[in-house]
C-alpha cells in the first residue's frame, strides 16, 4: 500500500505546490480543505480544481469558524489592506493574521490523518517572503509536531508523525519555479484576500507577493485571468 499523507489544501499558489511535492515523493495525498468562515472562499472552488488536477486520492472539507470569533479582515469586518504593486508589503504581524488559524487547521488534518491511518501531514507556511505571521514559523511547526505526538494514539502506539513544511525556506520566486518543474499550471489557484466574483484584486499583499514572484521568474501570474 502507498504511504499516505494529508496535504491541507487551500487552494492557493503554496499549497498547490506541497500538494504536487507530496505527489512527487511518492505519497498517496488525502487533500484536506477547511472551511473556516473565510471572506475569500472563491478558494475554496480553486482547491477543488487543484486537488482534481493533480491527482489526490481523496480531497475532504471539513468546517471550523473561526468567523465566530472574528479578529482577522479575512473573518471579521476589517477591511483588507491594498497597496499598489511597487509598493513594499508592511512588517510585523498584519491584520490578515487569523487567530490560530493553522493550529486549528493542522489539528484537524492530525484527525484526519489519524483516522487514514496516515502520519505524515504537508501544509505550505513559509517564513521567508512573508514571515509576519507567528504560525508560518519554524518553531511552530517544531512545536506542533512534538504536540501531535504525544496526542495521538498512533503517534505514541505506532509510528512519529512528521509534519513537513517544503515551502519554510523557499522564497516566492523559487516555490513557483519548483510548481512549474512538477506541472503545477497555477491558473487553477486562487492566492488573493479579497476577490472579487472570483478574480483577484491585485492589490493586497497576497496579490502583491504573488505578482512579484512571477515577475522574478519572468512570466506574468496566470491567475490573473
Amino acid at each position: 500500500m502507498s504511504k499516505r499523507a494529508v496535504v491541507l489544501l487551500s487552494g492557493g499558489l503554496d499549497s498547490a505546490t506541497v500538494l504536487a511535492i507530496a505527489r512527487s515523493e511518492g505519497y498517496e495525498v488525502y487533500a484536506l480543505t477547511v472551511e473556516y468562515g473565510q471572506r475569500h472562499d472563491d478558494e475554496l472552488a480553486a482547491a477543488r480544481r487543484v486537488a482534481k488536477r493533480l491527482g489526490a486520492a481523496a480531497h475532504q472539507f471539513a468546517s471550523a469558524s473561526l468567523r465566530t470569533f472574528g479578529g482577522s479582515a479575512l473573518t471579521d469586518d476589517i477591511d483588507v489592506p491594498k497597496g499598489s504593486a511597487d509598493e513594499p508589503v508592511g512588517s510585523g504581524i498584519p491584520v490578515t493574521y487569523v487567530p490560530a488559524r493553522n493550529t486549528v487547521l493542522l489539528s484537524l488534518a492530525l484527525a484526519y490523518a489519524e483516522s487514514i491511518g496516515a502520519h505524515d501531514l504537508f501544509i505550505g507556511v513559509n517564513a521567508v517572503d512573508y514571515s509576519g505571521y507567528p504560525d508560518c514559523r519554524p518553531a511552530f511547526v517544531e512545536a506542533f509536531e512534538r504536540l501531535a505526538n504525544v496526542a495521538t494514539k498512533i503517534g505514541v502506539e505506532v509510528e512519529a508523525i512528521r509534519v513537513h513544511a517544503p515551502l519554510m525556506e523557499l522564497s516566492k520566486a523559487d516555490i513557483i519555479r519548483r510548481g512549474l518543474s512538477l506541472g503545477v499550471d497555477y491558473g487553477l489557484t486562487l492566492s488573493c484576500y479579497d476577490p472579487v466574483g472570483g478574480r483577484p484584486c491585485g492589490g493586497c499583499d497576497a496579490c502583491r507577493i504573488r505578482l512579484s514572484a512571477f515577475a522574478e521568474v519572468g512570466m506574468p501570474d496566470p491567475g490573473q485571468r
